[in-house]
């Protein structure tokens, strides 16, 4: 077997790490106290579970800590993350990894406690999803953006509508156009089915296109699609939870926020930590409300409640209201697949967003940073080379590659490359590989 994995909590985040790291063939050790939720991921994924309080010391030796290469402690409680991360390390893990709640524990100057106590990361899913909300507000016309090689190399995420130049054209008759040299469509999501084009695929009317260009040519890709480019200054936020704060802290500074909470003790509390964003008390469900609070005027509007379903159906209404960018937080597995085509922009679920996280410090040496994509079930995975192998010898066209896979971009120092069939890999290169499951196998083979 290769890597031993535990993972402490079968909630939603350990069942969505516990599904995308069976896809490696790593053994996986589930922990939970719950039964019901154990024989539920055990149906659906080759795992060992085991029933039992993450902090006991017998459990974590039943589930062989002491030969893990990593524990994930990621149940809801956080004390209990913390004491089973303290335990494993003491126990004989390799790496453990704690979810918390708790933002100060999170302040560079307090990590070193946790490190003194043998807990190597910590992790806060609220926090990461306020960072890709900010990211996504950013970058307003695209439904995602994936930044490789620290922002040289741009991987973005559009829906196109009948009026886009691309729609019905095959993939090959694009090539003509100079404009293509510098970015390049690299997957299609149509039906919830992830594609990987070639040159004889035709662009669809509703298509969920990636493209993949570098840093100064991702304003290209507006004017190629005929997209206008909307300057977001008005946000609007539903909510009032730890999502919503931490949110509404990152945006304050940069745009102008109107948060709306329907508990007015909460509104006040709200008021006093949120200086720079206007707290308003009010019933978000009532659309009339929020017209009368300027919704109209709002460049973006942001559902984070509880429910995913408010968080829904507010924003088709925030769209129908003219508003530009719409997000809405899911909890709900299900609801994610069917993001594009609902019509809410973009969808985002703090658990995926923390696993996709997590995946990263899981992945081999000559991994350096891997992305999930909502709703999608391939991810890029950034190879380094790192030894004159085929590799360096030949094409990328006489090399093979599964059909499910396509090297995306190369990133050679300072320099970034959007390949063809006759680019020619060197050492230390990064290729960046966009892969669904499938290839993931064949692809550790060609790069290892």
């Amino acid at each position: 077997m290769g890597m031993h994995i535990v993972i402490a909590g079968a909630g939603d985040m350990g069942y969505h790490l516990a599904e995308q790291l069976s896809f490696d063939n790593k053994d996986i050790t589930l922990i939970d106290t719950e039964r019901d939720v154990l024989d539920y991921v055990a149906s659906k994924l080759d795992v060992m579970v085991i029933e039992g309080d993450a902090t006991s010391i017998d459990v974590l030796q039943q589930a062989n800590v002491q030969r893990a290469s990593m524990v994930l402690a990621v149940t809801t409680s956080e004390k209990t993350n913390i004491v089973t991360a303290v335990l494993a390390k003491q126990l004989g893990a390799k790496r453990v990894m704690a979810r918390v709640r708790n933002h100060s524990y999170l302040n560079e100057e307090n990590l070193p406690y946790f490190n003194n106590l043998g807990i190597d990361n910590l992790i806060s899913p609220t926090m990461l999803c306020s960072r890709e909300i900010f990211n996504m507000i950013e970058n307003s016309s695209f439904t995602e953006v994936f930044d490789f090689g620290s922002g040289k190399l741009n991987i973005v995420g559009i829906t196109l509508d009948q009026f886009s130049p691309l729609v019905n054209q095959r993939i090959m008759d694009t090539k003509s156009d100079p404009i293509y040299e510098d970015i390049r469509i690299i997957a299609i999501v149509r039906d919830q089915k992830t594609m990987i084009p070639r040159g004889s695929t035709i662009i669809r009317n509703n298509d969920h296109v990636y493209f993949i260009s570098n840093k100064k040519n991702t304003e290209t890709i507006q004017e190629v699609l005929g997209q206008k480019k909307v300057k977001i200054k008005n946000i609007m936020i539903i909510g009032g939870d730890d999502m919503a704060v931490t949110t509404a802290i990152k945006l304050q500074d940069k745009y102008r926020v109107t948060l709306v909470n329907k508990d007015k003790e909460r509104c006040k509390w709200l008021a006093e930590h949120l200086p720079d964003t206007l707290v308003i008390n009010g019933d978000y469900k009532n659309i009339e409300m929020l017209v009368e609070e300027g919704l109209e005027q709002m460049d973006a509007f942001l559902a984070l409640t509880e429910s995913s379903e408010t968080n829904i159906i507010t924003s088709l209404s925030a769209k129908n209201h003219g508003v530009y960018k719409t997000i809405a937080h899911v909890d709900t597995r299900e609801y994610i697949h069917i993001s594009h085509s609902i019509g809410v922009d973009s969808l985002i679920n703090k658990k995926l967003v923390a696993a996709n996280e997590i995946s990263r410090y899981l992945k081999k040496g000559t991994v350096e940073a891997v992305s999930g994509i909502y709703g999608v079930d391939a991810e890029f995975i950034q190879y380094s080379v790192n030894k004159n192998n085929r590799l360096t010898k030949y094409p990328l066209r006489a090399l093979h590659f599964p059909e499910t896979a396509i090297v995306a971009g190369v990133i050679r120092g300072n320099e970034v490359f959007i390949p063809d069939g006759d680019f020619l890999l060197q050492m230390n290169d990064k290729a960046i590989v966009l892969a669904l499951p499938e290839a993931k196998l064949p692809l550790e083979k060609l790069f290892h």
